[in-house]
């Protein structure tokens, strides 16, 4: 794992070789093993690259690399796990390749290879992986950028002083001689609803994401233009192209027309596909491991590991003190039934106290999921002992095991017969009792129900639940309105019109006609990358430590979109297919728990040890001053969560977030 930067079109008065070298020196902690600089002063261009060495441990993978043939220059993050396999091919297909011809063993020359004699798109199809990257086409004069499948690995890019500049991280274009791109007021507004930043925005005017499976290039002519728009995917210009090189949308409709009926035959199927997945990815040159909450994504990825290993797999997880947000003790059962060599690391509120200043410096710009604090707390723990771990992350996108999937409809049918009106009467009910008063009314039911069908937090969702009940039409729109922290972001942003993404976009089919299924497809359009993939990518590169995720290997994805519904959701619960997977390795009783997620206890702390801090960032003086938000809806929940009656905390960690970022940026 690496990161990488660059500059097309410089135009300023110091010099490219300097201003790329600050750049990458901005993402050290990205790839602290080496790092290099690779510049064409006649072209305008520089690349540079931080290297987090994986695979091919020597000098021969060092990058920028130059292919063979002398066309491309290439930096490069990301691993390709079928790297041999590509090498294999190109040795059969073109006489000129043999394998005493390979300088080294590293990913980055077999692709810089392939680019060479299959061409850029045609490799990036052929490539099992997760990746960034930036090429230079020294005969076409032309720079490419392309991104993974499914937005494993992060690349923005954009126009700032007189430049085309591009990185892994923000923080390397912030580093352009020249960048002073303001805050985008309109992005700002999408952070507040969403709790991240969706692609293709950033914070940043004229800064965006390459989407996940999308590749761009660009020439001389389009480097020192600021779009008049946000570029859309197709742009077909003279100077610049973007384009999809990979569609889930058609791999939905291709694996609709593949459909697998046959029970045993998908349990067998997914099995098969998951285990190679963590094969290909248990290859590397340093120590590796998994994490483990003890679920049913992680537990599986362990427990296939563990199956064919012949050592006992390192596992990491993390506890909480605070009861209700504790999930240690499930996945230390799940370790020693497994056998694994298991580390557990509790955390208390001073240790997020500790750790909360340097998250605007982690995630560059707002990014309001709390869970990024123990995320980033176990990587750091997991990075002393290993640098590659892989995790159970997109199991709940491809095979529907989050709580809306199987609620949302069971809800809608129930309430969506009522006029507005009493509708919104039933939500004024529900309200009226305070969260804590619903958990403690919930505390006889669950205890009358099996493990699996109790409700934790019942107070936060039925209040959640109730400002729903209010404005929804049908359920799409109820779907958008459980992913939204605040209702109406423009209101709270001063001087914000709100964009539109595919989320509220009805042009925007998902393919498959089930409602569980289009709210898969937004997750996995949204959701996943730019919240899920985001707040690992920044919380393991943060310590040097590789992030692999199996399920998106695209060859288990794409078995996921051929199962039916009823093999994924089945009586009230989700992951059924992975679940018959699960079972061969892991008692029931071990697994068979509600779905709790990786929360944390940040609202009881902004009440308690983070108060002060809080205080200090929602001062109604300085949000005024600082002129990006109308400070009244902030302080009346603000006011609303100390007195106990309302827990705002997601909704005031957005709030938090940003104006800690926005302290940060300024210091």
């Amino acid at each position: 794992m690496c990161g990488i930067t660059g500059v097309f079109g410089h135009g300023n008065n110091r010099s490219l070789e300097n201003n790329v070298k600050s750049m990458v020196a901005s993402l050290v902690h990205r790839g602290p093993d080496d790092n290099g600089v690779w510049v064409d002063d006649e072209a305008n261009v520089a690349l540079g690259h931080h290297r987090l060495s994986i695979l091919d441990l020597s000098l021969e993978g060092h990058q920028p690399m130059l292919s063979k043939d002398g066309r491309y220059v290439m930096v490069f993050n990301g691993e390709i796990y079928n790297h041999s396999e590509l090498r294999v091919e190109l040795e059969k297909e073109f006489e000129s390749i043999d394998s005493h011809a390979w300088r080294g063993h590293s990913d980055t020359e077999t692709l810089l290879s392939c680019f060479s004699h299959f061409g850029v798109e045609k490799t990036l199809e052929r490539s099992v992986g997760m990746f960034a990257i930036a090429l230079w086409d020294k005969l076409e004069r032309r720079l490419y950028l392309a991104r993974d499948r499914f937005g494993e690995k992060p690349l923005y890019y954009g126009w700032a002083g007189g430049a085309f500049v591009f990185g892994s991280e923000l923080k390397a274009l912030q580093r352009y001689e020249g960048f002073s791109n303001p805050v985008d007021r309109n992005v700002l507004a999408l952070y507040m609803r969403y709790c991240y930043v969706p692609a293709p925005y950033s914070i940043y005017q004229n800064i965006y994401k390459l989407e996940p499976g999308c590749l761009l290039s660009i020439s001389i002519g389009a480097t020192k233009q600021f779009p008049s728009s946000t570029p859309k995917v197709p742009t077909s210009e003279k100077d610049l192209t973007l384009d999809r090189w990979w569609s889930m949308d058609s791999l939905i409709s291709t694996s609709v027309q593949h459909q697998i009926k046959d029970e045993r035959e998908a349990i067998d199927m997914l099995e098969s596909r998951l285990a190679e997945a963590i094969r290909l990815q248990s290859i590397a040159d340093v120590p590796l491991g998994a994490f483990l909450s003890g679920g049913i994504d992680s537990s599986s990825i362990v427990a296939l590991m563990q199956k064919n290993s012949s050592q006992a797999v390192k596992t990491f997880t993390i506890g909480f003190e605070e009861e209700g947000y504790n999930e240690a003790t499930y996945a230390k059962a799940v370790a020693k039934h497994l056998g694994t060599e298991h580390v557990e690391l509790y955390i208390t509120s001073s240790d997020g106290l500790n750790i909360i200043p340097n998250l605007p410096q982690l995630y560059d710009e707002p990014f309001a999921d709390s869970s990024q604090i123990p995320t980033h707390m176990v990587c750091r723990q997991a990075r002393s002992e290993m640098k590659v771990a892989l995790s159970g992350d997109a199991g709940d996108e491809l095979f529907g095991g989050y709580n809306r999937y199987f609620w949302a409809e069971r809800i809608w049918s129930k309430v969506s017969w009522l006029p507005r009106p009493l509708r919104s009467i039933l939500a004024d009910a529900i309200r009226r009792i305070s969260p804590g008063n619903w958990d403690i009314l919930s505390g006889p039911v669950n205890m009358c129900l099996p493990s699996r069908k109790r409700i934790s937090l019942l107070g936060d969702k039925a209040h959640k639940l109730a400002s729903r009940l209010r404005n929804v039409r049908d359920l799409d729109d109820l779907y958008l309105s459980l992913v939204s922290e605040w209702t109406y972001p423009a209101s709270v942003v001063i001087d914000a019109q709100e964009p539109v993404t595919i989320l509220d976009d009805r042009s925007v089919k998902p393919g498959r006609s089930e409602h569980e299924h289009r709210m898969m497809y937004w997750d996995s359009m949204t959701y996943l990358p730019d919240d899920i993939l985001c707040k690992v990518d920044r919380a393991a590169m943060g310590v040097g430590l590789e992030t692999r995720v199996p399920f998106l290997d695209h060859r288990v994805a794409e078995l996921a979109w051929q199962l039916p519904l009823n093999m994924k959701i089945r009586n009230g619960q989700g992951k059924w297919v992975l679940r018959q997977v699960l079972n061969k390795y892991v008692p029931q009783t071990l697994i068979d728990r509600p779905k709790a997620g990786f929360g944390v206890p940040v609202g009881q702390w902004i009440c308690g040890p983070l108060r002060d801090w809080a205080e200090a960032l929602l001062d109604e003086t300085r949000l005024k001053q600082e002129g990006y938000f109308n400070p009244k809806p902030i302080r009346q929940k603000w006011a609303e969560h100390k007195a106990g009656t309302h827990n705002w905390t997601p909704s005031l960690w957005t709030v938090l977030m940003f104006q800690a970022w926005l302290e940060a940026r300024h210091s």
